[in-house]
Formats: C-alpha cells, structure tokens, sequence
C-alpha cells in the first residue's frame, strides 16, 4: 500500500468553518483502504517542491487572512503550478484558498490580493454576502455544502465549473456554476467542511492522488459503507432543495 503525501497551505490561517475536517476525512478514508496519509503544514516560511506533494490543500479564511498570505502563496506560483498542472497532483482549494487560486482577489475593502493563477479565474467582492445550503450537479454526482462569501468568481470562457447549480448562489449568484476543475484541481466555495458529506468526492481526490503517487492510472475504489455519510448528504441536500431552486 502507498502513502498519500499532502502538503497543507497555511492550516494556521486558512481554517474557517471546521475546514480542517476535510483532512480528517482524507486521512480515514485512506487509512480504511490500508493507505497512509502523510500531512506536511505549508506556511509562510515552507516552500513548495514539486514532486513533493500527491494533494495539495487550501483552506478557507476571511479577507483578513487571505490578505496576510496572498503574497506569500503568490510568491510560490510558480512552484505550486509546476506541481499541479505539470507534475499532476490534485488539488483541492475552499473559498479563501479557491478564491487565491486564480488570477487575483479584490476585497470588499478595495484590498488587491495577487492570485496564484493556476485556476482559470477572477474574483471580486460584492456588495452583499452569498449564504445557505448548496446542491450541485457534478460529473462525479451530486455535491452538497454550504457557502458563505462575498466574492463573485468570473470563470474565463471555456473554463470547466466543478459544476451546476440545483439550488444555492454558486461562483457569482448569476451564471448558475460553481467551483472551478482543472485536471486534478478542484476549487469550490463550499464549506462545511466539504468532504464528510460528500464521500464520493473525497474517493476521487484519493485516486489521482494516488494516480500521481504511483505514476499509473487512477485507482477505482471499491464503495464503504458510507451510511452516516450519506445522512450528512440527504440533510445538506434536503436544506438546499428547500431553497426552492437557484437563489
């Protein structure tokens, strides 16, 4: 069995909403697979060696904590593009994190925070924050979660969305998208944290993982018995519909 080597971009500042639990559902699910799963913090004076890493990580955090890393994460684009898009690790970047991602990130303040460009993508913040349960349509099925931001993404044109939305704002309140993919890169507003009620999810981040790991073709894994996970689903999802469609 193989080891998962994750490199965690600023856990101390990047940690709003419980996001933190995305890791410990990547750590048990690995574990339950006989996979270890390697967690090395990336912060302000670590730096990024491509080949390092097979999932990378990004948090959440208000403007305040994406304004105080901003530069310190755009100053490693370089690396972190060559280790994503190049090299083939996955990735998984929420809110703050997705948002820092792309291009750059204007706060509701004025603030200018440079962006790492990996992501095809711009964001600026709006006049009032975008809030509730989400339900998405996704080519790796439905997602539920929740969002909570005031910045409106801007996919370029031919971008590819994590996907569809059934009910909730998404990216901008507008297009009807949310998240962006981009090969084994995932960015998303949803909190919540995101992977315990979205199991399925947290599986295929773990397969190219594990993809990059070995060099070969993603594993398909076989199904757990993820029945609490399916409730934490059906709860987050029920939420959602009620919102009687995109708000």
């Amino acid at each position: 069995m193989s080891t998962i080597r994750v490199g965690h971009l600023y856990p101390d500042y990047l940690n709003i909403y419980a996001d933190r639990g995305n890791i410990a559902v990547l750590a048990r699910r690995s574990a339950w697979r006989g996979h270890d799963l390697e967690v090395t913090a990336l912060g302000m004076d670590e730096s990024i060696e491509p080949g390092a890493h097979d999932l990378y990580y990004v948090g959440g955090g208000q403007d305040r904590e994406q304004f105080l890393v901003a530069e310190n994460l755009a100053g490693k684009a370089e690396a972190l593009v060559s280790a994503v898009v190049e090299g083939g690790a996955a990735l998984l970047a929420v809110c703050g994190g997705y948002q820092l991602l792309g291009r750059g990130y204007r706060g509701f303040h004025g603030e200018e925070m440079p962006g790492v460009g990996l992501l095809p993508l711009e964001t600026v913040a709006g006049e009032r924050r975008l809030i509730g349960d989400v339900l998405l349509e996704t080519d790796l099925g439905p997602v539920a979660g929740f969002e909570n931001h005031a910045g409106r993404t801007r996919l370029d044109e031919g971008a590819t969305p994590l996907g569809r939305v059934v009910s909730g704002f998404g990216n901008d309140g507008e297009s009807g998208f949310e998240g962006c993919r981009l090969g084994r890169a995932i960015g998303t507003y949803l909190h919540g944290p995101l992977l315990p009620r979205n199991p399925r999810l947290a599986d295929w981040l773990l397969e190219q993982a594990l993809a990059h790991r070995t060099g070969g073709e993603a594993p398909a894994f076989d199904p757990l018995p993820d029945d609490l996970e399916a409730l934490a689903f059906e709860v987050s999802a029920g939420r959602a519909r009620a919102r009687g469609g995109r708000s």
